[in-house]
């Protein structure tokens, strides 16, 4: 009797879930095969026997060496010192070539014995030699030498849909779990599916094919990154109830063993909402990887995944209060869930390299787990986390066969060494280095004291052999790896990025919240007899819902760049809001953009007249230069130096807004629309920042950074308004949402279209940023401006 269509989509979907179940099996069995030869060479102390020469020619070799550059590593200026003292020192190669050649070995899973892969670790050792040594490479993880990575590779799109889900996942991940931890594993994952990416590349590939396959590793890399956000550390921390942990495991498992996205239904608890929304980016991003698979590859991509996941949840679901647990049910699982995570990346490609690579993958996973475990002892123990370690330490006094973790550590490492890469004399040193700075960096980050606790209590059955090993800590330098570099700078960029960006909330909200008073007109006594609404109108655009940025800039700069007094300042700060608010009554009106909302509500023409407005506008603009008068803290000569210069920045404005009134219907070019956007935008940027400049007497040098500065974050800043004019909301702008269309006016979307445009936005935003970095005073805020510029909402 022939089947229906649901029973034959039934009979696949178990003979899908037959084959990777069947595969699990296979895998565990493989894994637990792996354990029993470690095990049996921990009780041979194989470690202690071959390691320990090892050792010995690794102390020799390392005697050999000069003493290294000590370096502050919570210092990105510091990192920039050490890089600079390699290449003066000329060990910078060395350095590199052994840090570069252990991420072949480790992540890529290739014999760096042979000759083709160590022509290719000389060329990354050049490439990245000469990137680090350019002296214009100040920032390693700035969102401008990213976008400028990106544009050599004509991957700006990608830069921008990176962008955007980077920003999507901060928004929809709980407080609860570590977004800096989030951050940094969803980027390292990009990066090494990156990596293989470009290792797979002919060099005879078009450069648009090649932005084409990098384009694809960048969104897999995504893809498969959120796993670790949004599946491990959701389900590891206590964010969830258990029962809300069992149904999303239960999601994730059905998953992948069906081939297709669960529907997200009858959930219950309170987390439903936040769950629907990360579940949902999941299911993109598994619909994602699932299409972009080569057909051979699915099945493959299927099993490690699943196999991921389950090693993972079997460990997850440990109790360190359970006193039963064999060393295979410790250890196997572990192995299992450290090589299929790189595995699983290797699944999203046809390979042309040899068929070792996995194996070798395989072998190495547990050794970086046991290491991160180590790392990661002290938090794990206060989660109450079960790990070999952990688990050791809280029943070996009571259970004699379980094995020590750190004998074991070692014997990963002699075997691979000595049964994976060979006894390869350089393979030895660069895996004994790793371990060494391993336990350096341990014992640098506990202190003295807490290191020995640890030592003592995982100390192996061999004296001498521990000896050696803890001399080999003391005495050997220059183990240091650039990707732990790359780790702990990406770290304290992140960290550093949170932290100033409250910084800049807070300033932006304080200042707002201080000066807002300071902006209301007062009529003057020789004034109330006109009974004139002039300064009614010139309140009523005051007192609208403005972002304040200029008279904020002028605040930033002026007390915390420059230090002047912030009561001699306050006349500055009224003059640089006046001439802003008269420029956007101005651009209101009817004669000009016709507006009917400006700062949430209606414009100034609406609310009274076109006249008044002018007039109002007019007033403002005078009333600016008075103020400026009332500096008498200041010598006369740098008062009007700074009247001079506010009253030239007035007229540009005004050349600006004729320029733009000419434009509309014409179609400018690209030179021509940055001119226009400097007049009506960049120049009230630089005039916010450059008045300060000239109150505190700085040099010509400075002041062209400032207008430098000013000039490309204008341009940036007008760019984002012509795409929210696009893309934006009339609630969130508080203004007209479509307006430049309607008006037929010259824009960066209306020449470039929006693609065009956000490549323009960058290009500004990178080169305001690099201004920044030559001026003498903390930038920190205006940073922070430039990333405000490119990402608001209105």
């Amino acid at each position: 009797m022939k089947k229906t269509i649901l029973e034959e989509w039934t009979d696949m979907v178990e003979q899908k879930e037959n084959n990777i179940t069947n595969y699990y099996i296979h895998a565990e069995q493989k894994a637990s095969d792996y354990f029993q030869l470690l095990f049996t060479q921990v009780k041979e102390k194989r470690y202690a026997i071959e390691l320990a020469s090892d050792l010995k020619k690794y102390l020799r070799h390392k005697r050999s060496e000069n003493r290294p550059f000590n370096f502050d590593q919570s210092s990105s200026k510091q990192y920039r010192q050490y890089i600079q003292h390699l290449t003066k020192r000329g060990k910078l190669d060395n350095y590199l070539e052994r840090s570069i050649s252990y991420i072949y070995m480790r992540d890529l899973g290739r014999d760096i014995t042979t000759a083709s892969i160590q022509q290719r670790i000389h060329s990354v050792t050049d490439s990245l030699r000469d990137y680090l040594s350019n002296p214009s490479q100040t920032e390693w993880f700035s969102l401008s030498s990213l976008y400028r990575l990106a544009q050599n590779e004509s991957l700006e799109p990608t830069f921008f849909w990176l962008m955007e889900k980077l920003r999507h996942v901060s928004s929809v991940i709980p407080e609860e779990l570590d977004h800096v931890h989030a951050k940094r594993k969803l980027i390292k994952i990009i990066a090494g599916v990156l990596i293989h990416e470009i290792e797979e590349l002919n060099q005879d590939v078009s450069q648009e094919e090649r932005a084409k396959r990098l384009d694809k590793a960048v969104r897999i890399g995504y893809c498969y990154g959120l796993t670790y956000p949004f599946i491990d550390d959701l389900l590891d921390a206590s964010f969830l109830s258990d029962h809300e942990k069992e149904q999303y495991a239960d999601l994730i498992r059905s998953t992948l063993l069906s081939g297709r996205v669960i529907p997200f239904t009858n959930w219950k608890g309170k987390n439903r909402e936040t769950i629907k929304r990360i579940y949902q980016e999941l299911a993109t991003a598994f619909d994602y990887l699932k299409t972009n698979q080569e057909r051979e590859n699915l099945e493959k991509f299927y099993q490690h995944a699943y196999l991921f996941f389950h090693s993972q949840e079997i460990d997850r679901n440990k109790e360190l209060t359970n006193t039963h647990y064999t060393n295979e049910e410790l250890y196997v699982p572990i192995i299992l869930k450290s090589s299929s995570s790189r595995r699983i990346v290797r699944s999203f490609q046809i390979f042309t390299t040899d068929d070792q690579i996995e194996e070798r993958m395989f072998y190495y996973g547990i050794y970086n787990q046991l290491a991160d475990d180590l790392a990661d002892l002290d938090q794990d123990l206060a989660d109450g986390s079960v790990t070999p370690y952990t688990y050791y330490l809280t029943h070996h006094q009571k259970r004699d066969d379980l094995i020590n973790p750190f004998a074991l550590y070692w014997t990963v490492i002699t075997y691979l060494i000595h049964d994976v890469f060979h006894s390869d004399r350089n393979t030895c040193f660069i895996i004994l280095d790793r371990a060494i700075n391993g336990l350096k960096r341990l014992k640098q980050r506990l202190g003295y004291q807490r290191y020995q606790e640890l030592m003592k209590l995982f100390q192996v059955d061999d004296k001498a052999f521990e000896q050696l090993l803890q001399k080999a800590v003391r005495k050997s330098k220059n183990v240091a790896f650039f990707d732990k570099l790359l780790r702990d700078q990406m770290v304290n960029t992140l960290e550093n990025e949170q932290l100033q960006k409250q910084y800049f909330r807070d300033i932006l909200k304080k200042v707002k919240t201080e000066i807002n008073p300071l902006f209301k007109m007062e009529e003057k006594n020789n004034e109330q007899h006109l009974n004139h609404p002039l300064i009614d109108a010139a309140n009523y655009s005051l007192q609208g819902d403005g972002k304040r940025i200029r008279p904020i800039l002028t605040w930033v700069m002026a007390i915390d760049g420059y230090k002047l007094d912030k009561k001699n300042i306050i006349p500055l700060l009224k003059a640089i809001e006046y001439m802003h608010t008269a420029s956007l009554i101005f651009d209101d009106l009817p004669s000009q953009d016709n507006a009917q909302i400006r700062r949430g509500r209606k414009t100034v023409h609406e609310v009274y007249s076109s006249a008044v407005a002018e007039l109002a506008g007019l007033f403002m603009t005078q009333r600016a230069v008075e103020e400026q008068t009332t500096l008498t803290q200041y010598d006369a000569e740098t008062v009007l130096e700074l009247i001079a210069y506010s009253t030239k920045i007035t007229q540009e404005m005004c050349k600006g807004q004729i320029i733009d009134l000419e434009s509309k219907g014409k179609r400018l070019t690209l030179a021509e629309l940055n001119q226009l956007c400097f007049y009506k935008t960049g120049i009230g940027f630089e005039a916010s920042i450059m008045m300060p400049a000239i109150l505190a007497k700085r040099d010509e040098e400075e002041r062209t950074i400032l207008r430098k500065f000013a000039y490309h974050a204008g341009i940036a800043f007008q760019v984002k308004d012509d795409l929210l004019d696009i893309e934006g909301d009339t609630a969130i702008l508080g203004k007209q949402a479509g307006i430049d269309k309607q008006n037929n006016s010259a824009t960066f979307v209306a020449i470039l279209g929006i693609e065009g445009a956000k490549k323009e936005m960058w290009n500004h935003y990178c080169e305001a940023f690099e201004s920044l970095q030559k001026l003498s005073v903390d930038t920190a805020f205006f940073e922070q401006f430039l990333h405000y510029i490119i990402n608001r909402k209105r």
